[in-house]
């Protein structure tokens, strides 16, 4: 697994992926934090960071397919997922080295987001315990992201369809209701968030990110382990 993760990381270092996929959300990022905070003067000031996170969730629905869709889908479409599929490495290894390297372009964009809390901090009083609380509901569903963008690039025969996958699957699931019975609900990952920005760590919301997560890793293994046996 670390062999993995050493691997990816280096991918999308050595290469732009990683890179853009940091300027273009801190970009972005920027443009909502300068909106929200400074643009009301002496009130706009005096708004919460944590919203401002929250608000920039949607940035990562659409840019989220720049570290997954090639996980997979680029093997397979370049033919070279036999060698994957023939390596000594398990395909849990592969899975969680992948899962992980992209886990850690988006622990470094939190971090880069907390330098604009401790801009905030030199003209209001946030609350850090908040803004943490929210920084990890971001991780969380940050994460939540890239398990579906994995699977979305394991079931997918281009880097193209893998990222229409992904962005459409987010934006529907974006519109159903958390609070309903409906078995749909379990898909609500902005519904999930919705707490975290309060300040609040609910346990119900942890677990639901966690078997989300969960869930989608499973599947994107049982895909690949499905395509090994075949080949």
């Amino acid at each position: 697994m670390f062999a993995v993760f050493k691997k990816e990381l280096k991918t999308y270092f050595l290469t732009p992926l990683g890179y853009i996929f940091i300027a273009v959300f801190m970009a972005l990022f920027s443009v909502v934090f300068y909106s929200m905070i400074f643009s009301g003067g002496e009130e706009g000031v005096l708004a919460k960071f944590e919203y401002v996170i929250a608000n920039s969730i949607v940035i990562l629905t659409f840019i989220t397919p720049v570290l997954t869709m090639r996980m997979f889908a680029e093997e397979k479409a370049q033919g070279t997922d036999q060698l994957l599929f023939t390596s000594p490495r398990s395909i849990v290894g592969i899975v969680f080295g992948k899962f992980l390297a992209a886990a850690a372009v988006i622990l470094i964009t939190i971090a880069l987001m907390m330098i604009y809390f401790f801009i905030l901090s030199k003209f209001a009083d946030p609350s850090l315990k908040v803004a943490l609380v929210a920084m990890l509901g971001f991780l969380l569903i940050s994460l939540a992201y890239i398990s579906f963008g994995m699977f979305a690039s394991s079931i997918a025969s281009s880097q193209l369809i893998a990222a229409i996958i992904t962005i459409g699957f987010f934006v529907i699931t974006s519109f159903f209701n958390y609070t309903s019975d409906s078995i749909m609900s379990i898909f609500s990952l902005m519904g999930m968030y919705q707490k975290f920005p309060l300040g609040v760590i609910a346990l119900k919301e942890v677990i639901g990110f966690v078997s989300f997560i969960g869930l989608f890793l499973l599947l994107t293994m049982i895909i690949l382990q499905r395509r090994k046996s075949v080949k």
